[in-house]
């Protein structure tokens, strides 16, 4: 829970502390490097993989915390280079990509747009997933908007494309996201086989609607290991508008280490 000393509620951020334990003064959560390795505060602030809901409870809860990441692709593509001088090409990157100070070419960051499902509106991740994996991967030379740093970058779209991810790996939860693909099936080793069926995704529909997982009614955030591995179709009906009913309550959440600890 260490964490929860560099939070500052002042700014509802990360922030360095110095030697004497003060806070590093001024502060700017624009400020790339110093405390913050490659990035800077808006991007490292997520970086509570094991326990979003400790983080939540230090914004200020769900809303202050939805409102707080939604700030991350508001904010313009504004920041300060002043602790290496020069602009180094992550920070380029995030430019040139224009989404805010969403930085996914570099990878402190690319988790947190997942973090959406803990606090109850799943349908966010699922549009700026969708935005991501469109104009943030293409097929030219250029296509990847940074860093490939031992496979994360495109691990990160083979997962967001099935439409699960691994936000805290030491769990056995993949945080859901929405398929890109009409259909997909994985081939596991065991020899079973997992389809993700979703027959009326397109541009339009990049919302579920609703989630079968082998017939049964799923409204979860998340998909547990062992179902995975049983294989089975996981049946997503897409929509062009958000259902803002599913996932909403606090037992369809994401593992937190804050809620076994209060278990």
């Amino acid at each position: 829970m260490n964490y929860r000393n560099v939070f500052d509620k002042e700014s509802n951020l990360m922030r360095g502390r110095n030697e004497d334990g003060q806070f590093q003064s001024p502060f700017s959560p624009l400020k790339w490097g110093d405390a913050f390795t490659e990035g800077n505060s808006w991007h490292y602030s997520w970086s509570v993989f094991h326990d979003p809901q400790g983080l939540i409870d230090l914004m200020g809860g769900e809303t202050s915390f939805v409102n707080m990441l939604d700030s991350v692709f508001a904010v313009p593509p504004l920041f300060d280079e002043s602790y290496y001088g020069q602009v180094i090409h992550e920070i380029r990157e995030m430019t040139v990509m224009n989404m805010g100070n969403y930085a996914h070419g570099n990878q402190p960051i690319q988790h947190m747009i997942y973090l959406y499902n803990y606090a109850g509106q799943p349908w966010k991740a699922q549009y700026w997933l969708r935005q991501v994996m469109n104009r943030m991967y293409t097929p030219g030379p250029d296509g990847y908007c940074g860093d490939e740093d031992n496979g994360q970058t495109s691990a990160w779209y083979v997962f967001s494309a099935l439409g699960f991810y691994p936000v805290c790996p030491g769990t056995d939860e993949y945080v859901l996201g929405a398929p890109l693909f009409k259909k997909a099936t994985l081939h596991l080793e065991n020899g079973n086989n997992l389809v993700i069926d979703a027959p009326d995704n397109n541009n339009d529909n990049i919302y579920i609607e609703s989630l079968l997982f082998d017939g049964t009614n799923y409204t979860k955030n998340y998909l547990k290991h062992e179902d995975i591995l049983k294989g089975g179709v996981i049946k997503c009906n897409m929509d062009s508008q958000p259902n803002l009913q599913r996932g909403t309550q606090p037992a369809d959440f994401p593992y937190s280490f804050s809620k076994e600890k209060k278990n």
